[in-house]
């Protein structure tokens, strides 16, 4: 197995692990960083979920620098990326930080797009790349995932509920690169509508 695969595996053994610690109510107290009070699981919780979605930065980039891509890769790097994102949402949602309905409007759209990945495979064999209002989606996605589990960490004392607001750019931001995908991609449905 080479080295962005190993990462890959290592990212989807660190979602049960992030789930575990997120998930059960240990109680090892608070730290205060910032001015801000963070429970400690909510901060170890935090760091593995940095941790993981490092190796989901640097999977992609060795595999293709170093012309390592597989099919596996092709198939477990963005599994391990939604599984990720999803179990955080849904913790979020269970913790009272993030809406139910704006998580929910992300999963749907990540099923729907890894379901037209699916199709645009199985029809011509190529991969969608990550367009940039996807990225813009991802990076998004991962720092209001990290500022709502650190209580919004460094904008409290400035009062600005940066956590949130980037909640709501990341939703924008899912509903117009999943609108897009489809777009870019509408030939993949084309017999459907003859």
């Amino acid at each position: 197995m080479n080295l962005p695969n190993k990462l890959t595996v290592f990212r989807i053994i660190l979602i049960p692990v992030f789930l575990i610690i997120m998930a059960i109510p240990f109680n090892w107290g608070v730290v205060t960083w910032a001015g801000t009070n963070i429970p400690v699981t909510s901060l170890i919780g935090t760091i593995i979920f940095i941790v993981a979605s490092l190796t989901d930065f640097l999977d992609g980039r060795i595999a293709r620098g170093q012309h390592l891509v597989t099919n596996f890769g092709k198939f477990a790097d963005p599994l391990a990326d939604k599984m990720l994102v999803m179990t955080a949402f849904v913790i979020l949602v269970e913790m009272g930080k993030a809406p139910a309905w704006v998580v929910a409007i992300i999963v749907c759209r990540e099923l729907a797009i890894t379901g037209l990945r699916l199709l645009i495979v199985e029809n011509d064999g190529t991969v969608m790349a990550a367009a940039y209002p996807g990225k813009i989606k991802t990076t998004t996605q991962m720092l209001s995932i990290i500022l709502l589990f650190l209580n919004n960490v460094f904008f409290n004392n400035i009062h600005v509920p940066m956590a949130g607001i980037l909640l709501y750019v990341c939703l924008f931001f899912t509903i117009y690169s999943g609108i897009d995908y489809f777009v870019q991609n509408r030939s993949v449905f084309s017999d459907g509508f003859k």
